[in-house]
């Protein structure tokens, strides 16, 4: 596509968000670490200029993405949570069930956990104090709406569920840079299978990591 000059708040909105549609689906097709401004600029139909109109950095593109992310999956979760947790269960079922359906929603999201895990070590590193202070006052935000979620299934959580949250969401990013593996780590897996005895798909390490990570946060007794 190609852009006549915005002139109107209107067209500058209607830009930002071809830039982020753009870029969301590029990260259909390659993770974080791929995307870059030119083939970015390329594909949206502005120059390399034109985008840092809009946004100061790719990295800034990616952090806003994220929110964007973030927001959709949380309103998707509030209804698979309502769906597979039993309210009329036990404290520790229902943490299993909460720690079920995070960790299997979060697996289904790999472009999510690519930007979570590329967070704090790349993402927030090439941007304005500005557009940190941005991203983190929607991230606080984000946090209230997942811990408030979790204590309308597992009350008992109390205070520690904004401690959980922050904790899950950075395993997911963590874990979600091992999958899939780099192709010399599979063919090594396939000469030698018990090299991998320790790998886990990202749904089975995600479940025991967050179901152990709620467990832990919940009061004894």
């Amino acid at each position: 596509m190609t852009f006549q000059r915005a002139r109107s708040e209107e067209q500058r909105a209607i830009r930002r968000r071809a830039i982020l549609d753009t870029t969301a689906a590029m990260l259909d097709e390659m993770p974080v670490a791929e995307v870059s401004l030119n083939e970015l600029s390329r594909r949206v139909g502005l120059a390399k200029s034109n985008v840092l109109r809009y946004f100061e950095s790719r990295e800034a593109v990616l952090l806003e993405l994220l929110d964007d992310f973030l927001g959709s999956w949380l309103e998707a979760l509030a209804d698979e949570l309502a769906e597979g947790v039993d309210a009329d269960a036990a404290p520790g079922t229902r943490a299993r069930q909460l720690g079920e359906v995070i960790s299997r929603s979060l697996a289904e999201r790999t472009v999510l956990c690519d930007l979570f895990g590329a967070q704090g070590g790349v993402l927030e590193r090439n941007v304005s104090v500005e557009v940190v202070k941005r991203h983190k006052r929607a991230s606080l935000a984000r946090l209230a709406t997942m811990s408030e979620l979790l204590r309308r299934h597992v009350p008992e959580i109390g205070d520690a569920a904004e401690r959980f949250c922050l904790m899950a969401l950075a395993t997911a990013g963590a874990l979600g840079t091992y999958v899939p593996p780099p192709p010399g780590v599979l063919a090594a897996y396939a000469e030698e299978p018990e090299l991998g005895v320790l790998h886990m798909e990202l749904p089975d390490a995600l479940r025991l990591t967050v179901t152990s990570l709620l467990l832990g946060v919940l009061p004894r007794g």
